[in-house]
């Protein structure tokens, strides 16, 4: 069968099967090594309430989440854009 893609789609390599979670979005289960994995950072605090408090000299901590998304999520939200033929091989 033809390879469309180098890594099969995968970021495993040789290293035998992988975890499975599920989706931030829509709760598919996905392998942990082909899902696309997004941080960021979420501020409890409203920016003109954090802005004075910094000024005071208090620390504001600044939690990361962590969201997996399947392919196709993170395609329909342009997280992944969808390449060419030619260079879905390309590193």
């Amino acid at each position: 069968m033809t390879k469309k893609r180098k890594s099969r789609g995968r970021a495993k390599g040789g290293k035998g099967r992988s975890e499975y979670i599920h989706c931030s979005n829509c709760g598919r289960l996905v392998a942990r090594d082909k899902a696309k994995k997004f941080t960021s950072r979420v501020s409890l605090v409203e920016p003109s309430l954090a802005k004075e408090l910094k000024a005071a000299g208090a620390h504001i901590e600044n939690p990361v989440t962590v969201k997996y998304y399947c392919i196709s999520c993170a395609v329909h939200y342009g997280l992944i854009k969808v390449r060419a033929k030619d260079e879905r091989k390309l590193r």
